[in-house]
Parts: structure tokens; sequence; C-alpha cells
């Protein structure tokens, strides 16, 4: 079967309070709905049995354009949620640079912050896709909207590459990955943008 795996458009900042008992899940910002938009086009040669998201609302606002192209219902993974998941506050990647050039040093260096499970990351999220894959046997195509570090990790595992964060992924960029029988795993493309390379703005890149 064959994996697409989407990352999500831009979606907002979240300024949260420390003492904040509320997690920080962001909605798209404008922009990022319009990169969302360009996902129906980019896979309109391409059959889809079924679209997948994570729960966290970049993620699921992401995948809606395509869903209610294809007339299909999004179903959604917890275990897909990034590794940000339970923050109480959500800065966008692009900006770490400038507000948090630790964090930034280590993302380069295709690092997690240091706070995170990589392990336990890494299996939950090779977990959940790999139930996908079981459910989609033969010449079946399901898309999966996610998060970087989730993509990232899944490439990680596949390819045998120790940092969590291996590569630069874009807002909406695609990552192919066929998934044989026999249980070899094939990353295809990885990060394809023609469809929303007009909307990546420089400061928006990963």
């Amino acid at each position: 079967m064959r994996l697409v795996l989407v990352r999500h458009g831009l979606p907002d900042r979240i300024d949260g309070a420390p003492e904040a008992a509320v997690r920080a899940d962001p909605a798209l910002t404008e922009l990022g709905r319009r990169q969302a938009g360009r996902v129906v086009d980019a896979l309109a040669g391409d059959p889809i049995d079924a679209v997948y998201a994570s729960t966290m609302a970049r993620a699921r606002q992401t995948a809606e354009p395509l869903a209610l192209a294809r007339g299909l219902a999004v179903r959604t993974v917890h275990d897909l949620r990034e590794y940000d998941a339970d923050e109480q506050q959500y800065l966008p990647v692009h900006e770490l640079a400038r507000e948090n050039p630790e964090q930034w040093r280590r993302m380069v260096e295709g690092h997690l912050p240091e706070h995170v499970d990589v392990p336990a990351f890494r299996a939950r999220v090779v977990a959940a896709l790999e139930e996908i894959v079981a459910a989609h046997p033969g010449r079946r195509t399901a898309v999966v909207f996610a998060h970087a570090g989730v993509i990232n990790i899944y490439l990680g595992h596949l390819l045998g590459i120790e940092p969590a964060l291996p590569f630069p992924l874009d807002y909406t960029g695609l990552t192919r990955v066929v998934a044989r029988r026999d249980g070899v795993r094939k990353a295809r493309t990885v990060n394809e943008l023609a469809h929303v390379a007009d909307l990546l703005e420089p400061a928006t890149r990963a």
C-alpha cells in the first residue's frame, strides 16, 4: 500500500501563561488554510482510499479540504499528535531562531527538545502508522496529515537514521512511502513542494 504523509499548514502562535491548564492547540492561519487547499490539486491524480489526521487542530484542518473533495471522512488518530502536544504555548518553528536560539540550534542539528522521550515518541508514531498500513492492504492509498516531528521520526525509523529530525519539512510538503506486504517500507519522496512553493514565504519555511 501507499502512504502519503502531509505536514500541516502554517498555524497560529499561542502565548500561554505558565500557570495555564489548557494545552496549546493552534488553528491554521489564513495562509495555512490556503496551503491546505493546494493539497487537493497536488493529489488530484492519486486514488485515495482514506484520509487520516492527528487529533491536533492544525492537522485536522489541513486534512479537511482533501477529505471534502474526495467525499471521505477525516479519521483522527491520537498517537499521531506532535511531541509538543502537551505544551501550554505554541511557537511556530520559523520563529524559534529569534526567540529560542538554543532550541533552534538543536533542531537544525536534528534533535528534539531535551525533555522529549524520543524512544517513546518514536514507538507510538511507528505503531500508529503501521496500524494504518495494516488497515489498507494491497494497492490502497492512505493520506495522513500530521506534523514535522511525526513524519521525521517515522522516516528516521525506516531509513535507520538516529537523529529524530533528519529532514527539513515544509508546511504541506508531501512525503510518499510504499509499504509492502513482506514488511519492507521504502520512502519514495520526501517533502514534495511544487504545489505550494509560492505560498512558502522565506520566514515560514522549516
